[in-house]
């Protein structure tokens, strides 16, 4: 790739360098005999390849300097150095279409003639343009594939010369002919071109100096990141150009259940994509977690919820795993339903969810019976949940005493862990047979509850 970049910037450091000599022949052929000859639109594409000469000098010596690397002061690189080029090369066309439009205008009202006794010098002149100037469309035409500016630039300039010079043969040839107007007209109508094709490449340049970029580029890019599954949103897109390189950053919202090394994944392979979409591109995107209310439990429950008939819904699961999003949650309905009814709503839920949630490979709905005593973890208060434990203790006096209560809320579950003091003569295996009947008691009587109960054995006094 380096080789190839390195090949590419030396192409066009020659093919520029080419274009300067070949115009600066011209200047000398055309000031020379147009001068001889008196024809003032041999002059005028003279005067015209001059400026243009010292246009390709500017474009040279700015290409050159865009294809410096990054440094600290040019961080990202020094690619607009050729919109700068090209900017000055439109300006100084500008000025050349308007002094051709002055002289052809005193030579029209004052009138002027032709030394006819030097007009074989004036075709000669011509002929020799006409020569340069197909080689250097020629040489540009084959460079545009590089999609460069300051090469854009000169095949402008070199259709505009060979232009130039169609009207300058013209008007000459008129001109030699009897009809002098000729030579000031066609003189007239070069400027007027000139000055059209500058003011295009004044705007291009400018508007590629104020990082404007085309619907296209930005189309490309959109496509990309919202053909890229797993991926809820993006926001501030910034795309800019930086000569022929664009610059695109992006932050991506991605659900919460991915893994750093599955955000990272995603996050590289969009950047590969957007960059081989544009072609000579740079991207880097942010990865951030998805806002409060799009975490995608919050937003299983919404949808099951929506679903006639289902009174609440907790235990929500998420699983990742190759790509795949795998769901697991409870659903709650009136007890009073048959199992039809209740699988025919659990089917809703599941349609519901794989239409709004993207990558999902199953889902798994278990139905049960709604019950009006049984409270939501994260809605307990604390002092409930140590009046509870309290009387589980009271009921296994003897055997056991309630040293420690703690708990607390995270991902709106409840999580209770409880010390338990063992009398020294229980077996380890009642010991546990007695810690699971306390977690069922407390999972009857609260939902997304987590208990765990730590045993020990009682301390002697």
């Amino acid at each position: 790739m380096i080789m190839r970049a390195s090949a590419t910037n030396n192409y066009k450091l020659r093919t520029l360098k080419l274009s300067m000599l070949a115009i600066s022949s011209v200047v000398i052929v055309e000031l020379i005999l147009g001068s001889i000859v008196g024809s003032l639109a041999i002059v005028s594409d003279g005067l015209h390849a001059l400026l243009d000469a010292l246009t390709s000098f500017v474009l040279f010596f700015a290409t050159r300097a865009s294809l410096k690397p990054a440094d600290e002061e040019h961080m990202y690189g020094h690619e607009k150095f050729e919109s700068i080029g090209g900017l000055v090369g439109g300006l100084a066309l500008v000025g050349v279409g308007l002094l051709i439009m002055y002289e052809a205008i005193l030579r029209f009202v004052a009138g002027g003639s032709v030394n006819f006794e030097f007009k074989t010098a004036g075709f000669i002149a011509i002929g020799y343009t006409f020569c340069i100037d197909f080689l250097r469309v020629g040489v540009f035409r084959k460079a545009t594939k590089y999609e460069s500016t300051t090469l854009r630039v000169g095949l402008y300039h070199s259709l505009a010369d060979l232009s130039s010079t169609v009207i300058a043969l013209v008007g000459f040839g008129l001109a030699t002919t009897g009809i002098l107007y000729g030579d000031a007209v066609a003189s007239m109508i070069l400027s007027v071109l000139l000055t059209y094709l500058s003011v295009r490449l004044i705007w291009s340049s400018g508007m590629d100096l104020s990082d404007m970029v085309s619907r296209d580029v930005t189309q490309k890019v959109r496509k990309e990141i919202e053909s890229t599954g797993g991926i809820y949103k993006y926001k501030d897109l910034r795309i800019r150009k930086a000569g022929t390189k664009t610059f695109v950053e992006a932050a991506i919202q991605i659900p919460e259940y991915m893994s750093l090394d599955e955000a990272h994944a995603l996050a590289s392979q969009l950047e590969t994509n957007i960059v081989k979409a544009l072609g000579n591109a740079e991207a880097i995107i942010h990865v951030e977690p998805p806002e409060t209310g799009v975490r995608t439990e919050n937003l299983v429950e919404e949808l099951a919820t929506e679903v006639e008939g289902i009174k609440e819904v907790h235990e929500v699961n998420t699983t990742y795993s190759k790509g795949k999003l795998y769901l697991t949650l409870h659903a709650c309905v009136d007890p009073d339903l048959s199992v039809e009814e209740t699988h025919e709503k659990a089917e809703r839920i599941e349609e519901k969810i794989t239409e709004k949630i993207k990558d999902v490979n199953h889902v798994a709905v278990h139905m049960e019976p709604f019950s009006v005593k049984k409270k939501r973890g994260s809605k307990v208060d604390e002092k409930e949940v140590s009046r509870i434990v309290q009387e589980i203790g009271e009921a296994w006096r003897g055997s056991l005493k309630i040293r420690k209560v703690v708990t607390y809320v995270a991902d709106k579950k409840r999580y209770v862990n409880i010390d338990c003091m063992f009398a020294k003569q229980i077996s380890i295996e009642d010991a546990h047979r007695i810690s699971q009947q306390i977690e069922e008691n407390l999972r009857r009587n609260f939902a997304e509850t987590i208990v765990t109960v730590h045993m020990e054995p009682e301390k002697s006094r």
